[in-house]
């Protein structure tokens, strides 16, 4: 017995110093969760997991709407939430415009969605408008946007939603948002009251760097609470999840912001020394991302180079 306990822990210290490899190209955040969110999800698997949870998330909406204003739902994080505004949204041969590129979800939901997804190289308002049509009922805007860190500034969002046809809804996905310092966290939220076609989707997986547990939210506005009930995951967000993000919030609060912080610092570093140091050009960014271009190189060389050298 006693050695049986010394082999297991010889295992669990080689497993506790083994160091994964980290992939710049990854946008999740590479450490591991702070203890105490970790123990509140333990409690909850000790106590819970017999019952059936609260479909509402009651709980955890109550906290994220002392932070939030606005009309918000609780999903199986940002990414199931927006394909379900997609279902909700679109009828067949309906277009949803996405900047391009972005997240690969985008086009995929509109797919699945028996719609067409209408990709605009580039990421600026007037492109957008350029591709609007009588069939354009979504748009979709990764801000800042993944995988080139650009942002549509409030004022840019602004303008586009001012000048957007009745019928068009945009989702706004935040996933990253809290890597930006250009301007105010909240800026685009505040824009929710002002215009009902404005959805704006945030996440548990980025920043806060809880990506297992599948935890994010939709805010809208005054009249968007029957397109946001339709978001809802039937079954609602599971015990687990909403214990871990639960306790994030209330002991963890500042813990996404530290991170954008420290991001936004490295950012501008690491930036400069590219340009700087390897001739290779940076678009400006507000994520945790870097979109790097070499004159005359495809990006799929470029990356391998770059693996090769790392």
């Amino acid at each position: 017995n006693v050695g049986k306990r010394a082999d297991a822990a010889e295992r669990r210290a080689k497993e506790l110093a083994r160091v994964e490899p980290l992939d710049l190209a990854r946008t999740t955040w590479p450490d591991y969760p702070p203890p105490v969110i970790v123990n509140a999800i333990t409690y909850a698997a000790r106590r819970g997991l017999h019952r059936y949870i609260d479909r509402h998330a009651t709980t955890l909406r109550g906290e994220l709407a002392h932070l939030h204003a606005g009309r918000l739902v609780v999903g199986d994080g940002a990414a199931q939430l927006l394909t379900a505004a997609a279902q909700a949204l679109l009828e067949p041969d309906d277009e949803l415009i996405t900047p391009w590129p972005s997240y690969a979800l985008y086009p995929l939901m509109a797919r699945r969605a028996r719609g067409h997804a209408v990709p605009v190289p580039g990421f600026s308002v007037d492109g957008i408008l350029s591709a609007v049509n009588p069939r354009t009922r979504v748009v979709a805007i990764a801000n800042p946007n993944d995988p080139t860190g650009e942002l549509i500034g409030v004022a840019e969002l602004r303008r586009l939603l001012t000048a957007l046809p009745e019928r068009v809804v945009v989702l706004l996905d935040e996933a990253l948002r809290h890597y930006v310092d250009a301007e105010a966290e909240d800026a685009a939220l505040r824009l929710v009251d002002g215009f009902p076609r404005l959805l704006v989707f945030r996440t548990f997986s980025k920043a806060w760097g809880l990506a297992g547990l599948r935890v994010g939210y939709a805010i809208g506005g005054v009249g968007a609470e029957p397109l946001l009930e339709q978001l809802e995951p039937e079954l609602g967000l599971n015990e687990l999840a909403q214990a871990g993000a639960l306790e994030a919030l209330r002991t963890a609060g500042a813990l996404a912001g530290m991170r954008g912080a420290q991001i936004a610092l490295a950012r501008a570093d690491l930036a400069r020394a590219i340009t700087e140091r390897s001739g290779l050009s940076c678009a400006p960014s507000q994520a945790n991302v870097l979109w790097v271009r070499a004159d005359g190189l495809p990006g799929a060389e470029l990356a391998a180079r770059m693996d090769r050298t790392s």
